[in-house]
């Protein structure tokens, strides 16, 4: 029986559990609180020693990543273990100016959390020698209830105007999708890169443009980039500051699979079908 084990059943990790339980898995989940239906983080021990698979949801702080300060002993000692999957992002491909990254494209951070990410990369990597690790590198993840619908309902939404700067974006359950894919596939012992994001990257004004006609409304009005940044908090300073466009057809053919959600328009689609109480199958 494949054994899987979430650190951290958040937003991806809860939707990944849920895929992979109808693809036969067993899962546990960890939460900090302990919340029902999931074991506490720091009593994971014996979680960890039955796990055939584990993923890792969890970002890595000043200190490093938190899963591996408290288990990497128990982890190299799990004695059927066979794959890993962590939860990283793009943004260690850093600034590229606009132009375009695969999964081949050396990892190049501008910022101190990209750096983090590109450390617990490395960190998770050493477990080749017993595991097959793949790294999925996530683009800006949406869907139900994180949406650009959310924002425009709460009135926070704003479209940006800051041309050609244009980013990818991956939906929740195409996150599951292919997480599931990866763990289904029998592979020896070592390291890949996969790129989790959608087929069109597009500037964000577009999408809150795109929302605000699905539900018959208005848009904000565009803001100007430079009228708007001496009020951004650090993290959005430093999500404007970076320019890229993030290519996956590698990770698609390797993982056999498609987007369900290829663009926002399919996937904002399938998040108001869903509020109206018509999941996609």
């Amino acid at each position: 029986m494949n054994q899987l084990l979430v650190f951290g059943l958040g937003y991806s990790g809860a939707a990944i559990a849920t895929a992979a339980r109808a693809a036969g898995f067993q899962v546990t989940g960890t939460s900090r609180e302990g919340l029902e239906g999931t074991i506490r983080f720091d009593s994971a021990a014996s979680a960890v020693q039955s796990a055939t698979h584990i993923l890792t949801t969890a970002a890595p702080e000043e200190a490093g990543d938190p899963v591996l300060a408290r288990y990497a002993a128990a982890i190299t000692k799990a004695p059927s273990l066979r794959w890993i999957g962590y939860l990283s992002s793009t943004v260690v491909y850093g600034d590229r100016g606009g132009e375009w990254v695969d999964e081949d494209t050396p990892a190049a951070p501008s910022q101190a959390r990209g750096q983090r990410r590109v450390d617990a990369e490395i960190a998770w990597a050493r477990y080749t020698n017993k595991a097959a690790v793949d790294i999925f590198r996530l683009a800006g993840i949406y869907g139900p209830g994180r949406s650009a619908f959310d924002d425009l309902r709460a009135g926070r939404a704003r479209r940006m105007d800051k041309p050609g700067h244009q980013f990818g974006r991956i939906h929740r359950d195409d996150i599951a999708r292919a997480v599931v894919a990866a763990m289904r596939q029998d592979r020896p012992p070592g390291r890949r890169v996969l790129n989790l994001a959608d087929d069109e990257p597009s500037e964000s004004a577009a999408v809150v443009t795109e929302a605000a006609a699905l539900l018959g409304i208005a848009p904000p009005p565009m803001v100007a980039f430079a009228d708007a940044l001496p009020a951004m908090s650090p993290m959005a300073r430093g999500f404007w500051a970076e320019n890229r466009k993030v290519a996956s057809a590698k990770t698609k053919a390797t993982l056999g699979i498609s987007w369900r959600y290829p663009t926002y328009r399919e996937g904002l689609r399938a998040i108001l079908a869903e509020e109206r109480g018509n999941r996609p199958p």
